[in-house]
C-alpha cells in the first residue's frame, strides 16, 4: 500500500503546483485523448486530489467534446461520398449506356486503396464492435463499445456505417457518463479504503 500512497501523493503535489483552474483543464485535455478517454481521466484527476464531480465532469466534457468532433467530420465524409457515388451513378445511367457499370467508385474502399494491416486486438475490437452493433443496435454498441475500442472510434464506424449522428452522439454521451461515472466512483471509494487503512 505504500507504493500506491506514495503515487498519489505525487500526483497531488504536481496538480497542488497548477493553479485551480487549469487542473480541470489538464483532466479535460486528457479525457479528449482516445487511450485515455473520460474514466482513467477521471481517476487520475481524483487521484491527483480534484474533487470526484469536477474530475468526472472535466473528463467526460473533454472525451465527448473529440466524439461530437468525429461524428460531424465523419458525417461530412459519409456524405461526400455518398453524393460522389450517386453523381457518378446518375452519369453512368444517362450517358445511353446500362443502367449500372461497376467503375472504381463502386468498388469497396479494401478494393481501391492500399490498406495497412490491422492489429488483431484492433481487428478482435471491430469484430466484437459488430456482433454488438448487430445484436443491440446503436445503444448497445455505444455502451459495449469501450470494452473493445476507444469511443471516438465506435462513433467514427456507427457514423460511417450510416448510423444517425443525433442518435449515435445520444448513445456515445450515455456511454461516455456510464463507464465516467463507474470509473469515478470505484477510484473514490478505492482511495477511501487505501487512506482509512
Amino acid at each position: 500500500m505504500d507504493i500506491i500512497q506514495n503515487i498519489v501523493n505525487t500526483l497531488q503535489d504536481l496538480v497542488a503546483q497548477m493553479p485551480e483552474f487549469i487542473q480541470p483543464l489538464i483532466v479535460l485535455l486528457a479525457g479528449a485523448i482516445p487511450a485515455i478517454e473520460g474514466d482513467i481521466a477521471a481517476v487520475m484527476g481524483i487521484v491527483s486530489g480534484l474533487h470526484p464531480i469536477v474530475s468526472a465532469l472535466a473528463a467526460a466534457v473533454g472525451n465527448f467534446l473529440t466524439v461530437l468532433l468525429t461524428v460531424l467530420l465523419t458525417s461530412r465524409a459519409r456524405t461526400a461520398v455518398v453524393k460522389r457515388r450517386a453523381q457518378v451513378g446518375a452519369t453512368v445511367g444517362t450517358a445511353g449506356s446500362p443502367a449500372h457499370v461497376s467503375t472504381e467508385s463502386d468498388a469497396t474502399p479494401q478494393e481501391t486503396m492500399p490498406t495497412r494491416p490491422e492489429s488483431k486486438a484492433r481487428q478482435k475490437g471491430r469484430q466484437r464492435l459488430n456482433t454488438w452493433f448487430v445484436r443491440f443496435g446503436v445503444p448497445g454498441a455505444s455502451l459495449l463499445g469501450p470494452l473493445a475500442l476507444p469511443t471516438q472510434v465506435t462513433s467514427a464506424i456507427l457514423v460511417a456505417g450510416g448510423s444517425p449522428r443525433s442518435w449515435v452522439l445520444l448513445w456515445q454521451a450515455a456511454a461516455i457518463a456510464v463507464w465516467t461515472t463507474v470509473a469515478t466512483v470505484s477510484a473514490w471509494l478505492a482511495l477511501m479504503v487505501v487512506f482509512t487503512m
